[in-house]
């Protein structure tokens, strides 16, 4: 038992177990009605096997009343036919002294014109030779060819009656020799007797009503083969069981026997002796099985049982329903309507539900109660927090806005303009950051950035800047949405700052032009690039501090930076990064802050 248990838990474990559990956990499968409904099912499993024993002992009890059936019938078959043969035996014995002389042929012949049934009547001598018949023999029963014959033999050698098949020579068409030997006053062999009795007279009905239907009769020899048959595919049966069942039947064995059809139809077969041992009856009909049975019953054997199944499954699975199921139901949607935050509901309506429903219906209650009352209080630290979160980046943002204010009164007191050039750069990368902060402050939410409109921000304040110190310079802004985390703007806008800067010292000086911004997202790649269109970049030129710092941040980001010339004049300074992982807000509206 244990090797079997094992031995079906491994076939679980396979692709067929594994799928199978896999549509087993599928939420309709899961639910309390599926489960309630299994449960009721198998709890109302002994109405069915009951009524499928009950069934299988009909079953069993017609099975056997259909073979008695089958017995009786080739009883009375053989009953019929033999009492013709009888006859047929005690009209030889009475022709047999009479059956000499010059007209004993027309004689012969007006019998068995009178007589039905009866194909030639012929009167042989000792030696074979037809001295009297009603027909002329056939010229190939010659006496030596009779004296051949098995039945003449046996005759010639004692018995008093012989019934055997005729041979092809003797009769037209499937036909048995009834043969009575004929003595001289001393007991002497005188000679045979013999009438020729077609065998479609001797063939049993198959119309009578005790037979199942589907019967088929036929006629055998001794040795089990075929004579006649009102069906002959019914009695080519596989592995020759029809070979030698007269024997088996005679010495009790198998007198009632099944076997296969070369056609494939399990078929029934009983048998009894018509003549002596020589011809015998063999009736058969179809076999069926407990389904074909019940499907011959429907009413009493499949409609009934399964309508009280069906019926005792809804009555149970109704009151379940009305009792259990749609109560939860009931809670299930408020605790749905829980799950989307709204907490006023309560479940009122379940004072009407069985009072472990209640108590449930009551839990849920205190819960949003209970939730309604944290909320309120999380709301209320959350507002808070958020509060001192945005007055922390205001201070901040002030206090790189006065480090940048003293940078430019340190800058305005220096005579050197490498250092004045320094101190400007060095404002421009704090004013960067500056706008971070105030980026966040002023946004919906603290959590994020959106990196186009930051961009945007951050290259007008930066061309702004300059604006009053030379000539016009104009600039756009094409850029991707990506809403990030503020860690990752720091190096971004420095690196911006850096390239705007560049361009500003060698590509506008003295003469503006017009700045591109452009940061396009490739799935996992990002490339930022700004655009001039100034002499571009100088062969042979040395990276300065600019060029070191924007290889820098783009490092901090991931990734590496180039500065290359552009096709239509100007230089690109372009930096190619891992795209940082994006920060889904929980409202896609708060992308963009209030009032824009």
């Amino acid at each position: 038992m244990l090797r079997l248990g094992r031995s079906f838990g491994r076939s679980l474990g396979g692709s067929f177990g594994r799928s199978w559990a896999r549509r087993l956990a599928a939420p309709r499968f899961q639910g309390i009605r599926f489960r309630l409904g299994v449960a009721m099912a198998f709890a109302l499993l002994p109405v069915l096997i009951l009524s499928i024993v009950q069934m299988q002992a009909d079953f069993r009890k017609q099975s056997l009343e259909r073979t008695r059936d089958l017995q009786l019938a080739a009883a009375r078959s053989s009953v019929a036919a033999k009492a013709r043969l009888d006859g047929a035996v005690v009209l030889m014995e009475a022709l047999t002294p009479e059956s000499l002389g010059p007209y004993c042929s027309p004689r012969l012949a007006a019998l068995t014109q009178r007589l039905e049934g009866y194909q030639a009547i012929y009167r042989f001598s000792s030696t074979g030779a037809a001295v009297c018949a009603s027909r002329a023999p056939l010229a190939a029963n010659t006496p030596e060819v009779v004296r051949a014959r098995s039945w003449f033999r046996r005759l010639s050698q004692g018995e008093h009656t012989v019934i055997s098949r005729s041979q092809r020579r003797m009769a037209d068409g499937p036909s048995l020799v009834v043969a009575v030997r004929a003595e001289r006053p001393m007991g002497r062999f005188d000679g045979v007797m013999a009438a020729i009795i077609p065998l479609s007279g001797l063939q049993p009905d198959v119309t009578d009503p005790a037979l199942p239907q589907g019967a088929a009769a036929a006629l055998t020899d001794a040795e089990g083969n075929v004579l006649t048959a009102t069906d002959p595919a019914a009695f080519q049966v596989r592995e020759g069981r029809l070979a030698g069942w007269p024997g088996r039947a005679r010495s009790g064995r198998e007198a009632v026997f099944e076997a296969d059809t070369l056609g494939g139809q399990h078929r029934v077969y009983s048998g009894a002796a018509l003549a002596g041992g020589d011809v015998y009856v063999l009736l058969s009909a179809p076999a069926p099985n407990i389904w074909s049975w019940a499907v011959l019953n429907p009413i009493g054997n499949l409609v009934l049982p399964l309508a009280a199944w069906l019926t005792a499954f809804a009555a149970v699975m109704l009151v379940s329903e009305r009792v259990v199921v749609r109560w939860l139901d009931y809670l299930e949607r408020i605790a749905a309507i829980y799950a989307r935050g709204r907490f006023t509901v309560r479940p009122t309506q379940a004072v009407n539900a069985p009072t472990e429903l209640r108590v449930l219906a009551s839990t849920l209650g205190d819960l949003a109660d209970t939730i309604t009352t944290r909320d309120q209080a999380l709301m209320e630290s959350l507002s808070e927090k958020d509060a001192l979160m945005r007055e922390i980046h205001h201070r901040v943002k002030n206090n790189l806005q006065i480090i940048s204010s003293l940078l430019s009164m340190q800058q305005r007191t220096l005579v050197d303009a490498p250092a004045k050039a320094a101190i400007g750069d060095t404002r421009q990368r704090i004013a960067a950051l500056a706008l971070i902060y105030r980026t966040l402050y002023q946004s919906a939410d603290l959590r994020y950035a959106d990196a186009r409109i930051f961009l945007n921000d951050l290259v007008g304040q930066l061309v702004a800047g300059e604006a009053l110190r030379g000539p016009v310079v104009t600039s756009s802004v094409e850029s991707d949405t990506l809403v990030i985390d503020p860690d990752k703007l720091a190096p971004l806008a420095l690196w911006v700052v850096e390239a705007v800067s560049n361009a500003h010292k060698h590509a506008f000086a003295g003469r503006g032009g017009r700045l591109q911004v452009r940061f396009k997202v490739r799935g996992d790649v990002s490339v930022l690039e700004v655009q001039d269109d100034g002499p571009g970049p100088l062969a042979g030129h040395a990276a300065g501090v600019g060029r070191v710092l924007m290889g820098a941040f783009a490092k901090q980001l991931r990734g590496e930076a180039e500065l290359v010339a552009a096709p239509g004049g100007g230089a690109i300074a372009r930096m190619t990064f891992a795209t940082p992982e994006a920060v889904v807000p929980a409202d896609p509206g708060e992308r963009e802050p209030k009032g824009t």
